[in-house]
């Protein structure tokens, strides 16, 4: 591992599924459920539920660029995710499931930005792609129940009906890069 670690968040729908992928993947040393990007200092989940704060359900991924790039973490997140759908992952609506990199270098920034602009040029989508390429604004944790979530209640509804499959779809698509 290099002594120089590297951390950018995602949004990506609803955090539990999204954290649920990056902690396996090689390389990502901490992932961390919150809120960012939004106006209201230290919000709760239930005030971001309102839609009235302005953050989005993010996870913040603390990796080494010397396993794994930047790239590679932003190809993983738009495979388990839909960048096309403006505030909405599946049946979850709002600004708070909003598709959004918030970079935290200069570097990370023009990645995410070559990578967006690939991807539309490929046309893989049938839509144009909303996500929202962003400095990392106004941080907060998640509270603590939201910690690690997926691995603690593996058979809860949600999980099993929307983390799971995004979790095996990680497994499929990238084996190369789950942590052993």
């Amino acid at each position: 591992m290099s002594d120089i670690l590297q951390t950018i968040t995602l949004g990506g729908g609803c955090f539990w599924c999204t954290e649920a992928v990056f902690v396996q993947v090689q390389g990502v040393v901490d992932v961390e459920s919150g809120y960012s990007n939004g106006h209201h200092p230290q919000p709760s989940y239930e005030a971001v539920c309102t839609g009235t704060t302005g953050h989005n359900e993010v996870v913040k991924l603390v990796y080494d660029p010397a396993v794994i790039s930047t790239r590679e973490l932003l190809e993983i997140f738009f495979v388990i995710h839909d960048p096309t759908t403006l505030n909405r992952q599946g049946n979850d609506t709002g600004t708070q499931y909003r598709s959004g990199i918030y970079f935290s270098s200069p570097e990370q920034e023009a990645v995410a930005k070559e990578l967006l602009a690939e991807l539309a040029a490929s046309q893989h989508y049938d839509r144009p792609i909303v996500t929202e390429v962003l400095p990392l604004h106004n941080y907060w944790p998640a509270e603590a129940y939201h910690q690690d979530f997926f691995a603690r209640n593996p058979n809860q509804g949600y999980c099993m009906a929307v983390a799971a499959p995004k979790v095996a779809k990680f497994r499929k698509t990238f084996a190369r890069l789950q942590k052993p």
